[in-house]
């Protein structure tokens, strides 16, 4: 048990370092015990041993990875915590390079024989999705040399993201700045936001702006060029297995349709009127003579609200009586005690997350403080949680990893209940109100306009890397500033440091083409809620039917088959609605 409530009992995955030291010296035996197998997988019982033997393996690094990368979160300054990540990693690099034979082979038996394969040995049955996304990926896998010489180079096309890492994270450090009262404030990532929410005047908020991005006004050369070393590896992997774009590259391994993101992209980039209108309304009720990009921390109404973490917890308890059972047992399963850390400390890691998964309970981490928007938090990490229960439950374990695609459905979708929930039920004043709404817009600027914004810039500069441009600092601003003025109605250009954004967004250099996927998440749990709010007949039924089926089929189908057809514009113009309607909303509240 834990010590406490509120802390994490990671126990149940490894009492201490030294058991997981020992579970790692027993991890790497796998490597040459599965490299052996290299050359033999034609055979059915060669073959059969060898999925074994990963699937040990699989199941032993996972549990590794997840005890050790907790444990770090819990405290970034733990150097010894540190290392023992780092020696996880390390030998999952090794795992990887020494199985890169695998796909290659499985290729070269055939789709045929591995069908006959699975029907003999149904215990493989697991592994049907994952022969079938092989199959359907064989014309960009290459052959087992070539696929070994592209593993030993793979440390080299991530070392975009290490080196950016290195410049922003090791090297970045607070900066003193000087208020227009003389006053003293050291700026840093952790801060700034909240620095620019309680400045008093637009002079502050622009003086702690810059002195944040100064440090990407001094790089901004070594910034354009490690982003132009990101799009480079993305276009020799492009051109080394032969797809078609770099968009390509990212999407078809999960048969997600190039189309899907670009009418995302139209609808939200030609559909960013009520955007404008939002922005001028907040600079109207704000008092402000321009709306700066940093603006947005600016608070209309602010909520006096406060929580415990019980009485966070009951909330979003209350919030879901109206579903069925299965799923409030589930809720109250994933918050139990031993499962979430709650509140700050030295050296945690900030902001909030779930993982989870290889029949692992999920684990929760938080930032509790108390306020309204730690509910909404918890009851978005709760969702992750859910989700991961119900593909556990439903689904054999190597079929129960769900991709990013879909992930931030269930974590939104219960963001939209609990919203309803508050404005319905919650005792709420004018202010309150005022503050939920202005969260509930929030969220979709930030995830469906926002995301789906930095997704375009993406599209835009793999294109012209592809093109043969040149690639650095000046044309990656340039690309931005377009970007802001057709989203937002807003010139960054006037804020001098801000065309440089694309260097503060850490996705474009460590997970390209990832960000876009929040936008997609986001419109189809808003259309499921909405289904399942107008209370259509079975809509919630195949809401849980998308939990249940974890990582077993392609996002899009997965998605398709809860009432939500992503080929099509009709579900990002819906979002679009939406906005409209909470901005109309807002702007008859301000006018009372």
């Amino acid at each position: 048990m834990p010590k406490n409530n509120t802390s994490w009992d990671l126990s149940v995955l490894f009492e201490n370092n030294e058991a997981a030291e020992k579970a790692l010296a027993e991890f790497k035996t796998y490597i040459p015990l599965s490299k052996a197998y290299e050359g033999k997988l034609s055979s059915e019982s060669s073959l059969a041993a060898y999925l074994r033997l990963d699937k040990e393996a699989t199941l032993k690094l996972v549990r590794l990875y997840y005890y050790a990368e907790m444990l770090s979160d819990l405290n970034k300054k733990n150097v010894e915590n540190a290392a023992l990540l780092s020696k996880i990693e390390l030998a999952n690099h090794e795992y990887s390079a020494a199985n890169s034979f695998f796909q290659p082979e499985i290729i070269a038996i055939g789709e045929e024989k591995i069908k006959q394969f699975l029907a003999k040995y149904p215990e493989f049955a697991e592994l049907s999705f994952t022969f079938r996304k092989i199959f359907a990926q064989q014309e960009h896998v290459l052959d087992a040399e070539k696929e070994s010489l592209l593993s030993a180079y793979s440390p080299l096309l991530r070392e975009g993201g290490t080196l950016y890492s290195q410049l922003s994270v090791a090297d970045g450090m607070s900066k003193e700045c000087t208020l227009s009262d003389g006053s003293k404030v050291n700026v840093s990532q952790a801060n700034w936001t909240l620095l620019i929410e309680k400045a008093k005047t637009a002079e502050d908020r622009q003086r702690i702006f810059e002195t944040l991005y100064s440090h990407y006004d001094l790089h901004k050369n070594t910034y354009g060029e490690i982003y132009n070393l990101v799009l480079q590896a993305q276009l020799a992997t492009k051109k080394s297995r032969g797809y078609k774009s770099i968009v390509e590259t990212h999407l078809k391994h999960n048969n997600i349709p190039v189309s899907v993101l670009e009418n995302l992209i139209d609808v939200a980039s030609h559909g960013s009127e009520p955007l404008k209108k939002y922005i001028r309304l907040r600079a109207k009720a704000l008092g402000l003579e321009k709306h700066r990009s940093y603006d947005r921390f600016l608070q209309l109404a602010q909520s006096d609200k406060e929580y415990t973490y019980e009485q966070a917890k009951e909330t979003f308890f209350a919030s879901i009586k109206r579903f069925p059972k299965t799923f409030q047992d589930k809720a109250h399963e994933v918050l139990a005690d031993g499962y979430v850390d709650v509140y700050p400390s030295e050296g945690k890691r900030t902001g909030a997350y779930s993982n989870g998964g290889y029949d692992l309970h999920p684990f929760i981490l938080l930032n509790f403080v108390g306020k309204l928007d730690d509910v909404f938090t918890l009851a978005h990490e709760a969702g992750h949680s859910i989700h991961t229960l119900f593909s556990e439950e439903s689904q054999p374990t190597l079929a129960q990893d769900y991709t990013i695609f879909v992930a931030e459905i269930a974590s939104t979708f219960n963001e939209h209940n609990l919203l309803d929930y508050l404005l319905k039920e919650g005792d709420l004043d004018k202010n309150d109100r005022i503050f939920l709404l202005q969260k509930a817009i929030d969220e979709i600027v930030g995830t469906f306009y926002r995301q789906t914004l930095f997704g375009h810039y993406e599209y835009e500069m793999a294109k012209k890397v592809e093109n043969g441009e040149p690639i650095n600092y000046q044309v990656a601003s340039k690309v931005m500033e377009d970007l802001y003025r057709d989203y937002y109605g807003i010139e960054i250009a006037e804020e001098k440091l801000k065309p440089l954004v694309w260097a503060y967004i850490p996705h474009l250099f460590y997970t390209p083409f990832y960000v876009y996927q929040y936008a997609t998440s986001f419109t189809s749990s808003m259309l499921i809620y909405e289904r399942v709010n107008n209370d259509e007949e079975g809509a919630f039924e195949q809401y849980l039917g998308l939990l249940r089926s974890g990582g077993s089929d392609y996002p899009v189908d997965q998605v398709k088959e809860a009432g939500v057809d992503l080929t099509t514009k009709t579900p990002f113009e819906a979002v679009v609605r939406r906005m409209t309607y909470l901005v109309d909303e807002l702007e008859k509240l301000l006018k009372e």
